[in-house]
C-alpha cells in the first residue's frame, strides 16, 4: 500500500526544513528529516530511497512514524537490554578516527577498514573496541560503511591524485608546447627529425615518454 506523508504545520515544516538541513544534529535524524521533507515536496519513495540510498520500506516506516508522532517520532526509539559499554568520549574518538585521513596519523594505507580501525584503536588509542562494534557505532551514527567508504580517507587520497594528475597533465601541455615552438622552426628540422627518429628506433624510450605524458613523470 502507497504511503504519503501528511500535510505538515508551520511548525513542523520549519523543523524539518531545519533538521535536514543540520550540520550538527546526528546523521541519521537528519536523513530522515529529508525524507519527511521530499516526502512533503510530493517526491515518490521510491526516489527518495534511491536518493538517500536506503530501502523503500525504510522510507515508508519513517513515514508512518512520522504520520503518527510528529518530529518527535523521528527520533530513536528507548533500547532495551544491556546498556552502552562506551563512554560518549569512546564513541567519539571512534568516529572522529574514522573520519580522519589515515594517512595523515602517518598510516601506510589510504583508506580504513574494519580491521585496520580495530586494530588503530586498540594499539594506537587503547581503546579495546571489536570491530563488530566498531560497525554497531558507525551505522548507529548514521553512517553506512559501503556507501560512504569515501569519508574514511579514501576521498583525500582521490583528491591528491586529481591534483598530481592536473599538475603532470600541465606540465605534459607546457613541455609539448615548447617543443612545438622550439622545433617547429625550419632551422631546426633536422633536430626534430633525429629525436623522432630515435624514438621510433627504441620502443622503451617512447612508451616511457607517452607513459609520462599520460600518467606523470613518475
Amino acid at each position: 500500500m502507497r504511503v504519503r506523508v501528511r500535510v505538515l504545520t508551520e511548525e513542523e515544516q520549519e523543523s524539518i526544513k531545519r533538521l535536514a538541513h543540520s550540520r550538527t544534529a546526528p546523521a541519521r535524524l537528519v536523513e530522515r528529516a529529508q525524507m519527511i521533507l521530499q516526502a512533503s515536496r510530493g517526491r515518490r519513495v521510491a526516489g527518495i530511497a534511491a536518493d538517500l540510498r536506503v530501502s523503500g520500506e525504510t522510507v515508508r516506516s519513517w513515514l508512518r512514524r512520522f504520520n503518527a508522532a510528529g518530529v518527535d517520532g523521528l527520533q530513536d526509539a528507548p533500547r532495551s537490554g544491556r546498556p552502552a559499554t562506551y563512554t560518549p568520549e569512546q564513541v567519539g574518538e571512534v568516529i572522529a578516527t574514522a573520519l580522519t585521513n589515515p594517512q595523515d596519523l602517518a598510516l601506510p594505507f589510504g583508506c580504513w577498514t574494519l580491521d585496520r580501525l580495530e586494530a588503530f584503536l586498540n594499539e594506537e588509542r587503547g581503546l579495546p573496541i571489536k570491530r563488530s562494534r566498531i560497525d554497531e557505532v558507525l551505522i548507529a551514527e548514521g553512517l553506512r560503511w559501503r556507501m560512504q567508504e569515501t569519508w574514511f580517507g579514501e576521498r583525500a587520497t582521490l583528491a591528491r591524485y586529481a591534483r598530481d594528475r592536473a599538475r603532470d597533465r600541465g606540465a605534459g601541455i607546457a613541455f609539448t608546447h615548447g617543443l612545438v615552438h622550439l622545433f617547429g622552426g625550419s632551422a631546426l628540422r633536422w633536430p626534430r627529425g633525429i629525436g623522432l627518429a630515435v624514438l621510433d628506433a627504441l620502443p622503451p624510450v617512447k612508451r616511457a615518454f607517452t607513459r609520462a605524458m599520460l600518467y606523470g613523470w613518475r
